[in-house]
Parts: C-alpha cells; structure tokens; sequence
C-alpha cells in the first residue's frame, strides 16, 4: 500500500514519524487490532510486544501511559511518577480531542496536544515493539529505544505484570 491509499490520519503518523526520523511503514488489517491480543495475533508477535495507548488523567492534567500488550497499567504508580495524587481512565472523547486519533489508534507521536509520556520500562526488554498507526486496523513496528526518544517518553514502572 503506498501512502497515497493510507488513512488519513496513518499519513500522520508517517509524515510525522519521517520529521523525527523514524521510518513508519504501516500494516493494516481488515481485522481489529485495537486490543493487544487481537494485535499480536494479525501480526504474529508476542503480546508483550505489543504497545497499549492509554491516556490517563492524573489530577488535571492528561498524560500518555505505553504499556507492554502483557501488562496492566497500575494507576497508582502512573500518578505517583506523574507527580500527582489521583489517576483515572478518561472517555473516548476525551481521547479523541487530545490526541487527534480514536481509542485502538493512538500512535506515539503526531498527536493534536503534547502530553508528558510514560512508558513501561518491560517495553524495552523486546528488539521490536509494535505500535497503533492512527487507526485501529494499523500498527507499525519500532524500536524500543526509538519508542523512547521520539515519543519524549520517560521510561518508569508503570506496570502490573500479568
């Protein structure tokens, strides 16, 4: 597929990726991959592999958490390494408005609003992650520590393992 036929919003993330030097080559499946499992199962990696997107308020302030497909973000220690005392999910408009992209297809980076990052550290013990390319039926693959930088992630325990 040549980027003339991409989603508009998986354009984005290419365009963007190319500006911080990340070569963003999409897959997209006519299946979901909006949840960690069905991800790794289209592409036939581990789910640990897999990056989750979760935008979590903590106190007023909204902030991008990646998880490994494996794990279970823990609230506590998202606010506790946000600096803040309150954690909680945010709804799909939410979403949407801060980030530019809906649930299941938020990248690591083009986003509408900048929000501070935190990545969980289990990320980094993979040669390969994967990533959502602005829609729910495309991913990308990256490297753990090109994750980190272009992403302006802080790499914290972030994490429950499952």
């Amino acid at each position: 597929m040549d980027n003339q036929e991409l989603p508009e919003a998986t354009q984005r993330v290419v365009e963007t990726g190319m500006t911080l030097g990340v070569i963003v080559k999409p897959k997209t499946f006519p299946e979901s991959t909006r949840t960690a499992q069905e991800a790794a199962d289209a592409i036939g990696v581990d789910v640990g592999q897999i990056v989750k997107s979760l935008i979590f308020q903590v106190d007023n302030e909204l902030v991008l958490a990646y998880v490994s497909g494996k794990n279970q973000l823990d609230e506590s220690s998202l606010a506790s390494v946000a600096g803040g005392e309150a954690c909680q999910r945010v709804d799909a408009h939410t979403v949407r408005e801060a980030t530019g992209f809906s649930i299941g297809g938020v990248p690591p980076f083009g986003l509408r609003q900048k929000l501070r990052v935190f990545i969980d550290k289990d990320l980094l013990g993979y040669n390969e992650v994967w990533a959502a390319a602005g829609t729910p039926h495309a991913v990308f693959s990256i490297g753990p520590e090109d994750l980190v930088t272009a992403s302006g992630g802080e790499v914290s325990e972030i994490s429950v393992k499952n």
